[in-house]
């Protein structure tokens, strides 16, 4: 990379004027012979206006923001769409995803536009003109309508998409390449572009005639910011929808490539470089993210996680195959592959441990590569480990945590020990949410039930334990939380329930008019 590249950044905006008329043609088909008028509408101030609209409609005189009554008038045989902002939104995504081929850093230009930071990759895709002209002709092919410019700032570029499309403006030269423009170009508020044409500044070059203090006093400092910034005198970064990963390897096919030996083949050889890379500098990587890019546009990513900094090509070839291979949705080529990219978007420092004589540093490494495989496949938040909490209520004594990140914790997690000869004061099995029972009688005020019915079925208590008072963390629950006597129970055929009493006789449920109620009974669990 050239010094200049680190001192002058450059910006490539891109525009598709048409976004929401294109996504519906690209849906539906071709409206009609072409020279059918359509339009997207929208609701805006409890009336419908054009949001959009093709070629045939701007040919007639229609424009946005045109009620769309005005529109019917004017052409009867319009065929009106209505908008869905989300699906435009999903598009430009999907847009997005595609132009993450030419640079990593790609950011959101709502509604309709697109930035690319594109400093430094240029000379990649044979220079900046043959790269715009790439991006261009690839987006057209797909349907959509499309304006691009590049310049020093991302204000400048976004400028120039709305004006003169296609441009390429070299550094140092935005100030010269917008001088003609009117001042609406930049896209300030309505009122300060109002107010500039009220004060004889109907361009932005006579805007910039004059003195900074004086547009900053009138029209206030963010406008004069935006100015500036227009005129390439500096720039604001651009926020990049994806961070950028730590590390990249990608390769690029003249000929699509559409089979899975191909594919399997591509990775192993992006993994040797990517841990070739990473090994440089003591890494390991903990995320890893493979996306394919096929020849219509359509970017298909996968991603896995390790509990480990992986520092082997072979372990990366066995949890993307795992991967691939536990995919509900098949890996489609479609016509072909043109580009596949390998990147680690978190990596960590390897620490060395001793390896040969510590047989259980080898048991942890064999047990973190098996959670790894079976979270590939399965997804890992359903590979889980338990974890003690500090607590004493018994549905949060326990937290699932995924096996992933939280392995060595689970290992060295002390669990209350259990007195010898003793039954267990847990059940084995806790229910998430404690089930309601009916107990039509209890010995009060602290009693256990001599009967209950939990399922449907009744069951007559013959042996009873307790009970155990758990009051709640009234701290944390805003005395919300009741206190519960629970007891440990045997009914006449041998099963054994750990039931509570959901709150205290006469001191904590009441009625509606004040008066003490019965309170409620749950089981909570089962014993073996």
């Amino acid at each position: 990379m050239s010094a200049s590249s680190l001192n002058h950044r450059r910006i490539l905006s891109l525009w598709l004027p048409r976004l929401p008329i294109d996504r519906i043609q690209r849906f539906f088909g071709a409206l009609g012979n072409g020279n059918e008028p359509s339009i997207v509408v929208i609701k805006e101030n409890n009336a419908l206006v054009i949001h959009a609209l093709d070629e045939a409609a701007e040919r007639l005189g229609l424009h946005i923001g045109q009620p769309l009554a005005n529109a019917r008038a004017m052409c009867p045989d319009l065929k009106v769409f209505d908008a869905d902002v989300v699906a435009d939104a999903k598009t430009l995504s999907d847009i997005a995803d595609c132009c993450d081929r030419f640079t990593p850093l790609v950011a959101l230009d709502p509604p309709h536009g697109l930035f690319l930071d594109i400093t430094g990759c240029a000379h990649l895709f044979g220079g900046e003109a043959a790269l715009l002209q790439t991006l261009v002709r690839a987006l057209a092919r797909q349907g959509f309508a499309v304006s691009a410019a590049i310049a020093g700032t991302s204000v400048c570029a976004r400028t120039l998409t709305r004006q003169t499309p296609g441009v390429i403006v070299a550094d140092g030269g935005e100030a010269a390449a917008i001088d003609r423009f009117p001042v609406s170009a930049l896209g300030a508020d309505e009122m300060i572009t109002t107010g500039l044409r009220r004060a004889g500044l109907k361009t932005i070059g006579d805007v910039a005639s004059r003195a900074p203090s004086e547009i900053t006093a009138r029209f206030g400092a963010r406008f004069s910011t935006l100015l500036a910034h227009a005129l390439g005198q500096g720039d604001a970064p651009i926020s990049p929808r994806k961070p950028l990963p730590d590390y990249i390897v990608e390769k690029r096919f003249a000929e699509p490539i559409a089979t899975d030996t191909m594919i399997a083949m591509t990775l192993s050889r992006l993994a040797d470089t990517l841990i070739a890379s990473m090994e440089k500098q003591g890494k390991g990587a903990r995320r890893l993210e493979a996306a394919f890019f096929r020849t219509d546009g359509v970017v298909r990513a996968i991603m896995v996680e390790t509990g480990r900094p992986v520092t082997r090509s072979k372990v990366i070839d066995r949890l993307f195959r795992e991967r691939l291979d536990a995919l509900a949705d098949p890996l489609d080529p479609g016509f072909g592959f043109d580009m596949v990219r390998l990147s680690a978007s978190r990596t960590e420092i390897v620490v060395q441990e001793q390896r040969d004589l510590d047989a259980h540093v080898h048991d942890n490494d064999e047990l973190a590569a098996l959670i790894d495989r079976i979270a590939a496949r399965i997804g890992g938040k359903r590979v889980v480990v338990h974890l003690p909490q500090d607590t004493h209520i018994p549905e949060q004594a326990v937290l699932a945590a995924p096996a992933q990140h939280h392995l060595t914790a689970a290992m060295q997690a002390e669990w209350p020990a259990r007195a010898e000869s003793e039954p267990p004061l847990r059940p084995l099995r806790l229910f998430d949410k404690p089930e309601p029972v009916t107990v039509p009688f209890a010995t009060v005020p602290d009693g256990p039930p001599h009967q209950f019915t939990w399922r449907r079925a009744k069951h007559a208590v013959v042996r009873v334990e307790g009970p155990e008072r758990i009051a709640m963390e009234w701290w944390r629950q805003d005395g919300k939380q009741l206190t519960r006597d629970y007891f440990r129970i045997e009914d006449a055929e041998g099963l054994r329930f750990w039931i509570f009493r959901d709150g205290l006789y006469e001191g904590e449920v009441f009625d509606g008019d004040g008066k003490p109620a019965p309170p409620h009974w749950y089981v909570h669990g089962l014993f073996a």
